[in-house]
């Protein structure tokens, strides 16, 4: 989960600054496909009928809502920008594995006793991984110290512990099943943040990308609720 951790975080940041903070944000969070296939499979819990619909409308909402217009420019380098267009692929599937990690664990091994035990040494790993790669550039010159990184790190790193606190709890006492939770959790993640990026970073979203935002909250809706319809 360390791994996870640091490796997500980057790509978020890199796929916010290449392409858009909606575009990280939605492959983000609709990388819950995975731990709902993965429940089906390891769990049994049935994805069927609206919430089936749900998953699919997922799949053509990431590809939506990350859709990018061709801009004015020479074939060069459009062919040098390519490789970017990876970048939401590559979070979807990172992002999704890590969910599917923390749903698994909190099944199977963490309890009222441990749940800190084990939220304090996936955090613990992410540290030690990231300091040690900061180090390594601080030695070799490619980064330089500066007050206000340390500070952001830590107004960022306190909610983001206690967010994972929160969906570890919430999944294990959640009246839903994991592959309607994880969803319920995502729906407002992707809905806001879009909306943020767009109203206060005035992020240039495109009618396509705007049926792509709106699809993903009917395919969340319908996983999360599909049962009930």
């Amino acid at each position: 989960m360390g791994v996870l951790f640091v490796s997500i975080f980057n790509m978020v940041g890199i796929t916010a600054q290449k392409i858009s903070v909606a575009v990280a944000s939605v492959a983000n969070k609709l990388s819950l496909i995975i731990p709902v296939v993965l429940s089906v499979y390891l769990y049994g819990e049935a994805v069927q009928g609206w919430k089936l619909a749900g998953v699919l409308l997922a799949l053509v909402a990431v590809v939506l809502t990350c859709y990018q217009a061709n801009t004015k420019g020479s074939a060069k380098e459009a062919s040098a920008n390519k490789w970017k267009y990876f970048l939401p692929f590559i979070l979807f599937i990172g992002s999704g594995m890590l969910d599917a990690l923390i749903n698994h664990v909190q099944k199977l091994y963490v309890t009222e006793e441990n749940k800190n035990a084990y939220l304090i040494s996936g955090f613990l790993s992410a540290g030690v991984i990231g300091l040690t790669i900061l180090l390594t550039q601080y030695i070799t010159g490619r980064q330089k110290f500066a007050f206000k990184n340390l500070l952001a790190g830590i107004i960022i790193g306190v909610p983001n512990y206690f967010s994972i606190w929160c969906l570890v709890r919430f999944l294990k006492e959640s009246p839903w099943q994991s592959s309607a939770s994880i969803p319920v959790n995502n729906m407002g993640i992707v809905l806001f943040s879009s909306v943020v990026a767009w109203l206060l970073f005035k992020e240039k979203l495109s009618r396509l990308n705007w049926v792509g935002i709106t699809l993903s909250s009917v395919a969340i809706y319908l996983i999360a609720f599909g049962d009930t319809l």
